[in-house]
């Protein structure tokens, strides 16, 4: 393949992510709903919980959790550029795998608080893993799926050898706790949640959360996300005197003309005025 004048290419094998970033760095800050383990060739990744910031250098490998928010920085780093691969543990993929696990290997004990993130130690067999599907960055060669989902089997016995901790975050398939839909909506207008994510994330089926939405304002979430939204981004055009080309992005819009286009519809006047 040719990629000098690509600065960007992501492509997914069978939930196997290739990624390369060259001249830029590439930030997101998503609601991790699948167990993650990230692998980075060259350059580096910063993930961020919260004040907590671990740093992810070549050659090293992090696992993050499912059901939280991560802010994931993918970059070069000096002359390197930035080439990771992604595995993405879904769940029913670990349903299927649960069935040939040996129950006794379970620990006894489980702590309290499970980490969102967990740097794992330098290990051979999670080094071979991730070398041996190196080729693909490469190659015009599309792998078979049935290896691919060889790969990802090979990986979570790789977890489960490296730490017993693994047993009880990866094989849990209980369903988040509900939890109040408004006060989830106010901390997480900001990013790029379908309802579907939301309703996920607040413990419910997408019917049970339109019916439990109605029950607590009289428009729809698209409306009261775009009505929030706006209100912010008004406050801090006003009070904060920020710059509308800031602001957008900060409530969450994706390009300032939409921006623009709703904020006029809103408020009767462009934001500028």
């Amino acid at each position: 393949m040719e990629f000098d004048r690509i600065d960007e290419l992501t492509f997914n094998y069978s939930d196997i992510f290739f990624s390369y970033y060259f001249n830029r760095e590439c930030s997101c800050t998503p609601m991790v709903k699948d167990h993650m383990l990230i692998y980075i060739y060259s350059g580096e990744v910063l993930a961020r919980q919260g004040d907590k910031e671990n740093v992810i250098g070549a050659g090293e490998c992090v696992f993050i959790r499912k059901d939280n928010r991560v802010s994931l920085n993918k970059q070069p780093k000096g002359d390197e550029m930035f080439k990771g691969i992604f595995m993405i543990f879904k769940r029913n993929f670990l349903r299927e795998f649960y069935q040939t696990v040996d129950k006794d290997k379970f620990p006894e004990t489980v702590p309290q608080e499970l980490p969102s993130i967990i740097k794992l130690p330098q290990n051979p067999n999670i080094e071979g893993l991730f070398q041996s599907i190196a080729p693909y960055f490469d190659s015009n060669i599309k792998p078979v799926e049935a290896i691919m989902k060889l790969k990802l089997q090979e990986d979570i016995f790789s977890l489960l050898h490296i730490d017993k901790i693994f047993y009880p975050i990866l094989f849990d398939f209980t369903e988040p706790w509900k939890i109040d839909i408004l006060d989830f909506m106010e901390e997480n207008y900001m990013y790029d949640l379908t309802i579907e994510d939301i309703a996920h994330y607040t413990g419910r089926s997408l019917a049970t959360f339109k019916r439990d939405f109605k029950k607590l304002t009289l428009v729809s979430p698209q409306k009261w996300l775009m009505n929030k939204r706006l209100e912010v981004a008004n406050d801090k055009i006003r009070n904060e005197n920020k710059k509308i080309s800031d602001v957008y992005l900060e409530v969450g819009f994706k390009n300032l003309s939409h921006f623009s286009a709703a904020y006029k519809k809103h408020f009767g006047h462009n934001p500028s005025v």
